[in-house]
């Protein structure tokens, strides 16, 4: 007896080892939610990491369903292996359709990739498709009852381009610091912001569109019903995005609809109004186009529309964000400007070169792509079309002797109509009672530099979307990044601050410089992040005063505006 309860005893020591081999601190393989039982993956770099690719948050937005708010996903049998991305949206045929959400708007859509060579490794998503309602998680929480809190990521693209599935956006050095991280899919294009006066009709509100929007109210009323099962607490939940993403993540502060769905906010290169001052369009100024666009494709009803092969939807135009009399009720500046927004804490912030990305047009762009056409007489002549009588105060700010100075004034002003808007936005947070940070990136990465394939600093400088790596701590996002020590310490550095404010509201932690709270729009300093994370010497009090009379003297042309 002696002799079979020491072999029980070494087996179950045996047992133990074995179950030691892999990561303990682990949420289970598998994981049910209301729709089934999930299989996930460990993490590729963070041992500790549980991933669960491809969960379907809504029915695919097809057939009946496309130009509809989306529906609840079907349910299945069995464990569904949750071990690849879903398919990214599609964003109709032509790609884009129309106005697609460039320049101020959407940042800027990105081009397609070249045709991979034959033995390139399998792509990391499938194709684009229609059906693509599909998020990603990440945590590394070791059980349910965990509670970690959450971040729901909305990715750029100009509201055509992007997904949740690339490889910037993978959340595992993120998740290993304590936070659960959720990536979305959202329509795009003509799919995702088509809006016609049927559509209005049908839905029962006086506009239509949007539906972009209403994919990531559907993906975070998910995370509230779902996000416990991983690990997450769904009472803190973080909803962040750059750039289009930025603009989507303003639109849900300021909608009615997205109250209580998320307690703070983090915008990077973008707000509800876009990257620079506008309005947002009228449902009659969405609807025309669409009109139009049905008219030329011969079609009477939605009914014969949504019928339609994907490939035969040509030339309808994609919005981008409208005010439809429900998601949005009103231009959302109006919204902020009467304190109506939804009470959350922010964390928010833009870039050194933002014009290089052609955000305010080629002529403020400085790194070769664009700019050389610009003149003193042009840059003058667009000053005063653009700012009336209060030209003569921007071209003392931004003074120019000759076409290189016009050049680089345009550029210099870019950015800081983009931070003023940041800012703003984090002021009038701070008004509702809620924390605030905002934060300038200006760092210049290291990256290999085509055709010789060198390694040096990025022509683009601190370009739109530079900091996204860094705040996700992902030194392979993207092809080109050939990261020195500097870029590392970083990226480490604003990942904590990164999650830190998720977890509690405030990005400030132990080791990490001391980032300030953002009080008052023209005294508050910001946190850059250069070579290292430093303080702002002295707001650029001057500068924000002057775009705030400008956005002043914009919105009294706004609908519903008090002039």
């Amino acid at each position: 007896m002696k002799r079979i309860g020491f072999l029980l005893l070494l087996c179950g020591v045996l047992l133990v080892v074995l179950a030691g081999a892999r990561p303990s601190a682990m949420i289970p393989d598998q994981v049910r939610i209301e729709t089934g039982a999930l299989a996930g993956v460990v993490g590729t770099t963070q041992p500790t990491v549980r991933v669960f690719k491809g969960i379907p948050y809504a029915a695919p937005p097809l057939g009946d369903n496309r130009w509809r708010a989306p529906q609840p996903a079907a349910k299945w049998d069995g464990v569904r292996n949750a071990d690849a991305f879903g398919a990214p949206c599609t964003a109709g045929a032509p790609f884009g359709g129309g106005r697609g959400g460039g320049g101020n708007r959407g940042g800027g859509a990105r081009g397609a990739a070249p045709a991979p060579p034959a033995d390139a490794a399998p792509p990391r998503e499938p194709a684009r498709s229609e059906d693509c309602l599909y998020l990603n998680v990440w945590t590394n929480a070791s059980s349910a009852n965990d509670k970690r809190p959450v971040m729901l990521w909305i990715y750029g693209g100009g509201f055509t381009g992007g997904s949740g599935g690339m490889s910037w956006y993978d959340g595992e050095n993120l998740a290993a610091k304590g936070a659960v991280i959720v990536t979305i899919n959202y329509r795009l294009g003509s799919l995702g912001f088509f809006a016609h006066p049927d559509l209005a009709k049908e839905a029962g509100h006086t506009g239509s569109g949007n539906y972009g929007m209403m994919d990531a109210i559907a993906a975070l009323q998910w995370v509230k019903r779902n996000i416990a099962a991983f690990g997450g607490d769904p009472t803190k939940v973080t909803v962040a995005g750059e750039s289009a993403g930025a603009i989507m993540v303003g639109a849900l502060v300021g909608s009615p609809q997205a109250k209580g769905l998320f307690v703070r906010a983090i915008a990077e290169s973008g707000g509800w109004m876009g990257l620079t001052q506008t309005r947002m369009r009228t449902t009659a100024e969405a609807e025309a186009p669409g009109v139009k666009a049905v008219e030329a494709l011969g079609v009477k009803t939605m009914a014969e529309l949504r019928a339609r092969p994907l490939d035969m939807l040509t030339g309808l135009a994609s919005q981008s964000l409208v005010i439809d009399g429900y998601l949005i009720p009103e231009d959302i500046s109006l919204t902020f400007q009467a304190g109506k927004q939804n009470a959350v804490d922010v964390l928010t912030g833009s870039n050194k070169d933002e014009a290089n990305f052609g955000i305010c047009g080629p002529n403020a762009g400085l790194n070769g792509r664009g700019g050389t056409g610009l003149t003193v007489a042009a840059f003058k002549s667009g000053a005063e079309r653009k700012y009336g009588d209060l030209s003569v105060e921007y071209l003392k700010l931004y003074p120019a002797a000759t076409d290189d100075d016009a050049r680089h004034a345009a550029h210099e002003a870019c950015a800081d109509e983009i931070t003023w808007n940041m800012r703003q936005w984090s002021a009038a947070q701070e008004k509702k009672g809620k924390k605030a940070y905002t934060y300038f990136f200006s760092r210049v990465q290291t990256v290999r530099i085509p055709p010789g394939q060198e390694v040096g600093p990025s022509p683009a400088g601190a370009t739109h979307t530079a900091e996204i790596s860094f705040a996700w701590n992902n030194p392979k996002g993207q092809a080109t990044q050939m990261w020195n020590d500097v870029d590392t310490r970083l990226a480490d550095q604003m990942s904590s601050y990164w999650v830190n404010f998720i977890v509690k509201g405030d990005p400030n932690g132990n080791g990490l410089a001391k980032w300030p709270e953002f009080k008052d729009l023209s005294k508050s300093t910001v946190m850059v992040f250069g070579d290292t994370p430093q303080v702002e010497p002295a707001a650029p009090a001057s500068k924000l005063a002057f775009y705030g009379a400008a956005f002043q003297r914009l919105l009294k042309g706004a609908p519903g505006a008090a002039n």
